[in-house]
Order: C-alpha cells, then sequence, then structure tokens
C-alpha cells in the first residue's frame, strides 16, 4: 500500500482561495443538501489550561471514491509564543477498503481556505450585488481568508476592519491592501465597521457578544464565523431575531455550536423556524437573497463535507502534478 504525504508548501502551490475551490465546496454542500452525504457529529476536545481546542471532522460523500477525516486545533496562547494559532492536518481515506491514500500536512492552511471559500459562497447568494463597503472584524489570519474569498464573488472598493489589538489592525491594513487594490479603512470599534459596511464577516474567537442587534441597516448581510464552539458568541441573540432570513451551513450542527446554538437556549428561535441551509441556495432549493432592503445572516461552523472537498481536490492536483511524497506504508 502506497501513501502519498504533501506538505503545507506543496499544498499552498497546489490550492488557492479562487473560484475552482469555491465550486468545489459548493458541490459539496449541494451534495449535502441532497442527502447524499454523511456527516457525523464534530468531537471536540478542550484544553482550557493552555486556551486551545481540537476538532475532528469529516464526511463522506456517497459516489466519490475518497473522504477526509480532518484534525484542527486553535490554541490561541500560542500567539504569545510566536506561533500559529491554528493547525492541523487531513488523512484522505479510501471508500472501498478503509486504507489511507493520502496524508496533507497542511498546518490548517486548507481549513483555512475552505472557511474563506465557505464565506464566499455565502456572500454570493445572500450579499446585495452591489457592495460599496465590505467590513471585517478580527484582523487575523481567517480575516483574512474571509476577505479574499469575498472578492471572488463580489467587487468592493473599500474594506474596513476592526480588531480589539490595534497592531493586528495596522499589519492587516498593510497587507489586505495590496492584496485586494483597495482602500482599507481602519475602525475605532466593531459598531462603526457595522453600520458602515454593505458586507460584514465576524472572524473573532469571542466568548462574549459584541454586536448589536441596533447597528442592523437595511441591505446589510452578516457572515457570522468565529463562534465555531459551545462557549463562543459574537451576536447578541436579538440579532438573529432581528434579521430578515437566517441561513446556516448545518443546522444540526449550529443548533449545538455557534450563533443559533445560543438563540436557540434563549428562546428567540426554535428548531422549527424557517432558517435555510447553504446546500439550499447551492442546489438552487431556496433563492437567497429575495430584495435590496433584506438583512441577512448565515452562521458559519465549518463542515466536513468542506474538508472531503478540499482534500481531494489538493489530491487530485497532486496526482496530475507529481507533487508529493511516496511512502510504503
Amino acid at each position: 500500500m502506497t501513501v502519498t504525504v504533501i506538505n503545507e508548501g506543496e499544498l499552498r502551490q497546489l490550492i488557492r482561495l479562487d473560484k475552482e475551490v469555491i465550486a468545489a465546496v459548493e458541490d459539496g454542500f449541494t451534495r449535502l443538501a441532497q442527502g447524499a452525504a454523511i456527516v457525523p457529529p464534530i468531537i471536540s476536545v478542550e484544553i482550557p489550561e493552555n486556551n486551545g481546542e481540537v476538532d475532528i471532522k469529516t464526511a463522506y460523500v456517497r459516489g466519490l471514491d475518497s473522504f477526509a477525516v480532518k484534525i484542527a486545533s486553535g490554541f490561541y496562547g500560542n500567539e504569545k509564543r510566536g506561533l500559529p494559532v491554528a493547525s492541523g492536518m487531513m488523512v484522505v481515506v479510501s471508500a472501498e477498503t478503509g486504507f489511507p491514500e493520502a496524508v496533507l500536512i497542511d498546518n490548517g492552511y486548507l481549513t483555512q481556505v475552505r472557511t474563506g471559500a465557505a464565506g464566499a459562497i455565502a456572500a454570493k447568494y445572500l450579499a446585495r450585488e452591489k457592495v460599496r463597503t465590505a467590513g471585517i472584524i478580527g484582523a487575523g489570519t481567517q480575516g483574512r481568508y474571509q476577505a479574499l474569498g469575498l472578492r471572488q464573488v463580489r467587487e468592493f472598493g473599500r474594506l474596513m476592519v476592526y480588531d480589539i489589538d490595534s497592531h493586528k489592525v495596522e499589519t492587516y491594513a498593510s497587507e489586505m491592501a495590496d492584496a485586494l487594490g483597495v482602500e482599507v479603512i481602519r475602525a475605532t470599534s466593531a459598531e462603526e465597521v457595522v453600520r458602515n459596511s454593505d458586507v460584514i464577516i465576524t472572524t473573532t474567537p469571542s466568548k462574549h457578544p459584541y454586536l448589536e442587534p441596533e447597528w442592523l441597516h437595511p441591505g446589510l448581510h452578516i457572515t457570522a464565523m468565529g463562534a465555531d464552539a459551545e462557549g463562543k458568541q459574537e451576536l447578541y441573540t436579538e440579532v438573529v431575531r432581528r434579521v430578515d432570513l437566517v441561513c446556516c451551513d448545518k443546522k444540526s450542527q449550529c443548533f449545538v455550536r455557534g450563533e443559533l446554538h445560543h438563540a436557540l437556549a434563549a428562546g428567540l428561535i426554535s428548531e422549527q423556524d424557517t432558517i435555510i441551509e447553504l446546500g439550499q441556495l447551492t442546489s438552487g432549493a431556496h433563492p437567497g437573497r429575495r430584495h435590496s432592503s433584506e438583512v441577512t445572516l448565515c452562521d458559519l461552523t465549518g463542515v466536513g463535507v468542506q474538508d472531503t472537498a478540499i482534500a481531494l481536490l489538493a489530491v487530485g492536483k497532486a496526482r496530475k502534478s507529481g507533487v508529493g511524497l511516496q511512502i510504503d506504508a
């Protein structure tokens, strides 16, 4: 049995946050909506002593020869150590034999890209066609990928950014002005970002809500992706009730973790309410935004179909280009 090992540097050359990746992730959500994917609950391990967490996600999609099992970690104390917050790896497994076919030592890179792709998909169907100003709350790595993903589906001339760490904002503004070719505005508060943006993406690991319902305005789209664990929350629960259209990546998952989890616990929504999943948008079962003044929200917690989609795309590209180390297992 031969296993292909692909490292982060090779994966960065093979995979970029582009329309091909977005299409692959869209296909994963469509298959999920069509009942063709088996997605088990996420396994989460919290390490409170080191402000860390490790998640295991996977999905088998019927009709595909292989699937991915991902181990992803986020250790927020790593910044003080001069280390990246996120890390991880993916193992591609044969759906026929169960044998490992590839190990993708991406150090979290593929997760960052596929998460950015999910944000792009949300904006593609839920944001207004004309976006003048985009807003990012959280000037970390995912704040960069969300802006890059949004640019794949919407043109915008200004990008507002806010973070509680002003040094991060300065670095972000410098990098993203060059990467996107847009004016980057350093906001002084989260409220300033929300009130002045057509699309905002929240990307913080906050455990306390900060986005107020009073800041919402007609035509706004919010993608909230920071609250991917039970203890995290970025939006006050009233926000979920105030918006006109609520979407998420996977309802059963978001009712356990994410913004919908908190709104459900507060009794502001029920599991029977009309909440659209991304797969309903990508499959054409729901049109998404219905008029320009509608306020829309998408809650993202990260689904295993995204990992299988991007892992198989990476392995396919590696095989075509002869990238990776072949080892006998």
